[in-house]
Formats: C-alpha cells, sequence, structure tokens
C-alpha cells in the first residue's frame, strides 16, 4: 500500500529511465552562474542576535528550522517561507533551504563561541545534487531542473556566515551527549524535524514536560529577540514602507477599471500585488480591499465584491522585501476622488484618535498599552458628539461600559517586522506592558466601522468604516517616527494624492 502511494504521483511522468539517458543527461555541463551568493549585509546583525539568544540558553543546545514545504493539493506546494526566527538568526529571507536547521550548540571547555558568545552555529540543510543524480532531473520538489538551483554547502556559508553541514548528518549532531545536554527547539515549524529531535529526547530519557516548557522558553525568547530592531532591520522597514507606496499608487490607478468590473475589489487588490512581486518578495499577508460595506469586515480578504462611485475603500495592504521584512499600511480611499460630508466627519474622527495616540507614544515612559488608551479616548468622544453612545464618554471609557467598543473591536497597535505581527509569542509584560524603547517599530490604526444593518447609528453612517493605519519607530530618546508620514493621511492630502496619481 505504501509502495503505491509513494508512486502514485508518478502516474503522469514519463520520464526516460535507461542508462544511456542517465549518463547523457549528467555530462557536459559548464561550471554553474556563482552570482547572488554574496554575503548578506545582515549576517553581522544576525550573529549579533545569535549571541545575544545564546545568552539566555547557557548549556542549552538549540534547534531552530526553517520549515519544510508544504502541500497546497496534490503534489503541488506553498511557495516556501522560512520560519521568522530562522530567518532572524541567520539573516536571510526568501526561500533558499527548505528542510534547514540552524543549530546553536554550547561551547564546551577550550572552545570559543560564535563571537566570543556561550553557543556555536552550524546550519544543516540539503545541498543540491549533482547533475550525475537522479534528482538533478527527476525529483520535482527539489531537482534543479525543476525549481532551481539550490546553494551548495559552500555557498550558504558564504552568504550567512555560519559553518554548515548536510542535513543528514543532523541525527547524529542531535544525539550526542542527549541526556547531559539540554534540547530546546522551535517546535512548530517543522514535523519532521520536532519528530526527530522528540525521538533523540526519548531514548536519552528527557522528560517531555520539561521538554515542553524548554521549547516555550525559546519560543518566547526569539519572539522577544525581535521587540528591539537593530540599525538593519530599521533601513528594511522604511524600504517596505516605501515599496508599499508604490503599491498603493498602482491601487489607485487601478480604481476607474475597478469601477467597471463586477470584481472591482481584485482589480485593487491585484494591482498592489503585482507590484510587491515586482519590488519585494510579494506580500506581507493577504491584501485587504473592501469597498463600501466589506470594510466592515476586519479581515476582508476575499475581495469579490463590486467598487461604486461615491464608496470609500480600506486597503490593509504591506510589501513584504525579500529579506522578508513588511509594511502594514492602511488606507481608506474616496473611489471618486472626494470624500463626502460624513466620510468626511468618520474619516476626522479616526485620523484625531491616531494623532492622539502617536503623541501619547511621544510622552516620556509610554507603555505600549498606553497608545491604544489614548486613541479609544478619542473615539468615545466623537461617538457621544454624535450621540451614539447610551452613556456619556467618560463613562463608556470604564472598563464595566466599553459602549464605543462596538464600533471598534480591535487593538490600536502591534509590533511589525519580519512578520506583520510581529513578536505575537512575547509575555505581556514584554509587549503591552512595556515601556516603549527606541527600535521598537509598531503600528497605529484606529478605525470606526458601521455596517450596513447596525440599527443603533442613523442612516447616513451605515456602510461608512473608516481605518487609518501608519508604520511607527521609536527613536533616540523615545522620539517617535511616523515612517510611513509621506504616504498621505490627511482629508485634503488624500484627495491631492488621488487626483495627483490618476492624472499621471
Amino acid at each position: 500500500m505504501s509502495e503505491q502511494k509513494d508512486t502514485r504521483g508518478k502516474n503522469r511522468s514519463r520520464q526516460p529511465q535507461s542508462k544511456e539517458f542517465k549518463k547523457f543527461i549528467g555530462e557536459n555541463w559548464g561550471p554553474r552562474p556563482t552570482d547572488g551568493y554574496e554575503r548578506s549585509a545582515a549576517a553581522p546583525y544576525a550573529l549579533r542576535r545569535r549571541v545575544t539568544l545564546g545568552e539566555k540558553f547557557k548549556g542549552v543546545r538549540l534547534v531552530i528550522p526553517a520549515g519544510a514545504l508544504v502541500v497546497r493539493n496534490n503534489d503541488c506546494d506553498y511557495r516556501f517561507r522560512p520560519h521568522s526566527a530562522f530567518s532572524h538568526l541567520t539573516g536571510l529571507g526568501t526561500d533558499l533551504i527548505p528542510d534547514g536547521v540552524l543549530v546553536l550548540n554550547p561551547v564546551r571547555d577550550g572552545e570559543v563561541g560564535e563571537g566570543e558568545g556561550t553557543h556555536v552555529a552550524t546550519v544543516f540543510f540539503r545541498p543540491r545534487a549533482s547533475r550525475a543524480s537522479e534528482e538533478f532531473y527527476a525529483d520535482s520538489r527539489y531537482g534543479e531542473l525543476w525549481v532551481g538551483v539550490r546553494p551548495s554547502l559552500e555557498e550558504f556559508e558564504r552568504m550567512c556566515g555560519i559553518p554548515c553541514a548536510h542535513l543528514e548528518t543532523l541525527p547524529d549532531v542531535l544525539a550526542k551527549d542527549a541526556g547531559q545536554v539540554q534540547i530546546a527547539m522551535i517546535s512548530t515549524s517543522d514535523s519532521q524535524a520536532t519528530a526527530l529531535v522528540n525521538q533523540v529526547r526519548e531514548q536519552a530519557g528527557i522528560d517531555p514536560d520539561d521538554a515542553k516548557q524548554l521549547d516555550d522558553s525559546l519560543e518566547e525568547a526569539t519572539s522577544e529577540l525581535r521587540l528591539i530592531k537593530d540599525d538593519w532591520e530599521i533601513e528594511e522597514m522604511r524600504k517596505a514602507v516605501a515599496a508599499t507606496k508604490e503599491g498603493f499608487e498602482e491601487a489607485i490607478r487601478s480604481f476607474p477599471r475597478a469601477v467597471k468590473h463586477f470584481r472591482g475589489e481584485r482589480v485593487v487588490e491585484g494591482a498592489f500585488g503585482a507590484r510587491a512581486r515586482e519590488v519585494g518578495n510579494g506580500l506581507g499577508y493577504d491584501t485587504i480591499a473592501a469597498s463600501g460595506e466589506h470594510a466592515a469586515t476586519l479581515h476582508w480578504i476575499n475581495n469579490d465584491g463590486v467598487v461604486r462611485e461615491g464608496d470609500l475603500i480600506l486597503i490593509d495592504a504591506g510589501v513584504e522585501l525579500d529579506s522578508l521584512y513588511t509594511a502594514d499600511i492602511t488606507r481608506t480611499l474616496p473611489i471618486n476622488g472626494r470624500f463626502n460630508e460624513v466620510q468626511r466627519r468618520v474619516y476626522q474622527a479616526v485620523l484625531d484618535a491616531a494623532d492622539a495616540a502617536f503623541e501619547q507614544a511621544n510622552q516620556p515612559g509610554c507603555i505600549f498599552s498606553d497608545v491604544h488608551s489614548a486613541a479609544m479616548r478619542v473615539i468615545a468622544q466623537r461617538l457621544d458628539e454624535w450621540g451614539l453612545l447610551p452613556v456619556s464618554w467618560e463613562e463608556s471609557l470604564q472598563e464595566d461600559g466599553q459602549y464605543h467598543r462596538r464600533w471598534m473591536v480591535h487593538g490600536t497597535s502591534h509590533h511589525l517586522g519580519i512578520d506583520v505581527h510581529d513578536c505575537a509569542q512575547a509575555r505581556r509584560e514584554m509587549y503591552n506592558g512595556a515601556r516603549l524603547e527606541p527600535g521598537m517599530i509598531f503600528t497605529i490604526e484606529p478605525g470606526l466601522y458601521f455596517r450596513k444593518d447596525d440599527l443603533a447609528v442613523p442612516p447616513e453612517y451605515r456602510g461608512i468604516s473608516v481605518r487609518i493605519e501608519d508604520d511607527i519607530l521609536v527613536g533616540p530618546g523615545g522620539k517617535c517616527e511616523r515612517i510611513s508620514q509621506n504616504i498621505p493621511r490627511t482629508v485634503a492630502d488624500v484627495e491631492a494624492w488621488i487626483a495627483r496619481v490618476q492624472a499621471e
């Protein structure tokens, strides 16, 4: 039965099997191109990250898999994206080595750790096979003729500055001194690597509960390691924001065609996505292109609706660079280029909430959760002014009130970087309860969402939803910078932006 399953995917294949063919295809090849394997500019920063992580786990063997290829359907895989911890700690992005594993081994007596730290790093992966091998031409998942040239051990080592070894040697390395040396791993990214580590642990008599606790600690630590961005990461984020502005302008150019299309939202989505693929690795997350009443659905990614003249379209999108760092920007734009009176009123309320949150972030000693509170204060006040709250805005802000949250149920901010919701495994006291520190990058994204069927608001508000999202850097001395400032955000600037872009 298993043999039938293993060969089922080959039913449609007609690969040559003769000895003559196998000999012929392996001969008369010139040197492979050597371009594209230069040392990554992130390599020295990644080294510092590994040293910092190692200090928290002295004497513990750390296993960080890149992750495996994931089947989309039948014999087709999703495009590979390495686990964020692996990419952060190697300094490399995109899709170089599925199945790769970074191992940080604790130094022994007489050894010098990497960067004089507590561990020695090695990357284990499956390098490209010889062109005389069957894999070269017959393996549609890894073969060079099918998916391109994978790096050699030497080439990958040159890129990341980390010693490399063949993946087949990993089991012996993991098993060495197991039981005497504790093992912690990122257990959520590669089921085969996780199974291998658990097998080693079992054979060494390591308690599963103790192992899980260590794994959780490593996942937490690699997440918290990204809370403060270094100079290289900050520059990547600036590039991602600039590329995202280009994507928004392509989306704006698509509005006239979108209005005429039965799936106009997908016209807008596609315009942004095309730009993201041209200038980066692609999208940092599924684009939200929500026109009219669809914008009241917070994670509207179906994008299969019409786009009407006179409606607003909420576009929440970000370009992910080849480094995997992504922007996260939302703009709510009038399809016809002009806000009407009620749209402008709602938009200005959200903009004022965003500005209040930004001002709060600039206060000395600001706690991350204070940013949300500042935005909510403005949202509650405006809803009270419009007569929509059953109590005063002061009462609504009380913990046993929160009536204003009917129209904004999400949080105002999240950390941002190599993941769109970066550092998500960090402890609460390191995230919501932490003071803002230089190097943090996060979003400010208040909104107001009035559903079309919401009888708690007057008819003129129904179907209008607005979110404005910017990416914020905490700079030296705690001074915050809106790194997406060049993406227009005021009513007047948005209207002028649409007119200019569509006139080009």
